[in-house]
C-alpha cells in the first residue's frame, strides 16, 4: 500500500496482547542512506514508562487502515539501546523542506511530503512543491525514488527535470490482506439471512 507521509503521523499502534491501542506515532525517522523509515517516534500511555519511545519499522507485524499492529509495548525501544537508530536520529534528517535540484543544477522546488510503501516502509515518491515562478504550470512534481541520484546535507539531486512525473499520485483504497483482530466481522446480506433462518429453527 502506498500512503502519504502525513497520514503516518498520529497513526495508532495496536497491541495484540492488549487488544487495543497503546500508542500513536509522532515522528517518522527516515534513513537518508536508503530512504527507508527506520523507526517511528511514539507518544501515549504505554510510552516512556516501562518501555521505550521508539518503534522500529521492522517490528511492525501488520499494517492496516486502523493502525499498525505489534505484539506489545515490549517492542518499543529507546534510541540509545540501538546504535544504528541513534546514529540516524543524530543526523537530524528531515525530507520535508529539503531543496530538490536536477543534476544540471535546475531548482525544482522543495519537498512538501512523500509517499511510503507500507510493505517495507521505503519512501517511493517525493512530492515537490514548485518555486513560485514555475508553480503556474506545474504546482507539484511527484518524483520517483529511482530518480534520486544523491542526497546531501541540504538538498536532493535528481535526474533531468523532463523525466519527472507531473501528476500527483492518486490515493488507492486500502484492502486489508489479513484478518484484523481489532475489527468486528461484517456479514453479507446472505449471511445475515442464513443466521435469521437458523435462529428460527
Amino acid at each position: 500500500m502506498i500512503i502519504e507521509s502525513s497520514r503516518l503521523i498520529n497513526y495508532p499502534i495496536l497491541s495484540l496482547h492488549m487488544a487495543g491501542m497503546i500508542a500513536k506515532t509522532s515522528e517518522l525517522i527516515v534513513d537518508p542512506n536508503d530512504l527507508k523509515i527506520a523507526a517511528f517516534r511514539l507518544y501515549g500511555p504505554e510510552v516512556g514508562t516501562q518501555s521505550g519511545d521508539y518503534l522500529k519499522a521492522e517490528d511492525v507485524r501488520e499494517f492496516s487502515s486502523v493502525g499498525m499492529v505489534v505484539d506489545s509495548s515490549d517492542d518499543f525501544v529507546n534510541a540509545n539501546e540501538v546504535i544504528k537508530l541513534q546514529e540516524i536520529i543524530d543526523l537530524n534528517f528531515a525530507l520535508e523542506g529539503m531543496k530538490v535540484e536536477s543534476k544540471k543544477g535546475s531548482n525544482l522546488g522543495k519537498v512538501s511530503s512523500f509517499m511510503v510503501d507500507t510493505d517495507g516502509f521505503f519512501v517511493q515518491q517525493l512530492v515537490v512543491r514548485r518555486p513560485f515562478f514555475k508553480s503556474f504550470m506545474d504546482p507539484e512534481l511527484v518524483i520517483s525514488k529511482n530518480e534520486v541520484i544523491k542526497i546531501t546535507d541540504d538538498k536532493i539531486i535528481v535526474k533531468d527535470e523532463e523525466s519527472k512525473i507531473r501528476e500527483r499520485a492518486t490515493k488507492e483504497d486500502f484492502v486489508p490482506n489479513f484478518v484484523n483482530p481489532f475489527r468486528e466481522p461484517r456479514l453479507s446480506p446472505a449471511d445475515s439471512q442464513s443466521l435469521d433462518e437458523a435462529s428460527k429453527q
